[in-house]
């Protein structure tokens, strides 16, 4: 059953004044390209307002949550509940899949290109939101969203980069720093994908895939997290 954007105001509670700042904010780039006529705006702009009001609403409930704590773990802890991964996974949650608006290109992809967009669309969401209802509800939507990750964002170190946080817990387990080597390198120079294995000696813990090696590498570390229990 092909959803509407009155079932996305249900799950959100919210009545728009302006349902078109709301499905501009589930419209990518790629599908104005497809379908000029239609006359919509991707959500760009919208994900440019969001990203800032998200930005404020996250630093407001840190700094009061952590009193004691330093401008440089807040900003730890800032950028783990707002990353890619965090918003990607918040917006599955919510079931924004459903309601994105794709070239035929983009739908069919559901890596980590897909990823990037639903967390792009999170954050057109916060400005359609921002602009239409003000921003107490904005602030609600990302506080229902995201603020209950926060205690287990700092409780299992998710504020730390993947590679730091699998070196530290191997020192600790294992007393072995791992070291990572490129297993594979594929395609051509302007697209490029990279796989490296995270190893402890000479087990091979995990491996992960990026467009760079760096970020294979964390890929890498986060699935050897995974395997260990770390």
């Amino acid at each position: 059953m092909e959803r509407t954007i009155s079932d996305f105001e249900a799950t959100l509670g919210v009545s728009f004044n302006d349902k078109n700042l709301l499905r501009q904010a589930f419209t990518h780039r790629s599908y104005i390209n497809e379908h000029k006529e239609t006359g919509l705006e991707h959500n760009e702009r919208l994900e440019f307002l969001g990203d800032a009001v998200l930005e404020l609403a996250v630093t407001d409930f840190l700094f009061k949550k952590y009193p004691e704590k330093t401008e440089g773990d807040l900003t730890a802890y800032r950028a783990a509940l707002v990353n890619t991964n965090t918003l990607g996974d918040a917006s599955l949650k919510l079931g924004i899949n459903d309601y994105l608006l794709l070239s035929k290109g983009e739908a069919q992809d559901t890596g980590r290109a897909r990823q990037y967009i639903l967390a792009n669309t999170f954050e057109s969401i916060v400005g359609a939101l921002y602009l239409d209802q003000g921003y107490d509800a904005a602030q609600k939507f990302i506080a229902d969203s995201l603020f209950d990750l926060t205690e287990d964002i700092v409780s299992q170190r998710l504020w730390q980069d993947a590679k730091s946080n699998f070196q530290e817990r191997a020192q600790e387990n294992t007393g072995i720093t791992p070291r990572y080597e490129l297993i594979e390198e594929k395609g051509p120079d302007h697209n490029k994908e990279f796989v490296v294995g995270v190893y402890l000696n000479a087990e091979l813990v995990a491996s992960g895939k990026g467009s760079s090696k760096q970020e294979a590498e964390q890929e890498a570390a986060q699935n050897a997290l995974k395997v260990k229990g770390w």
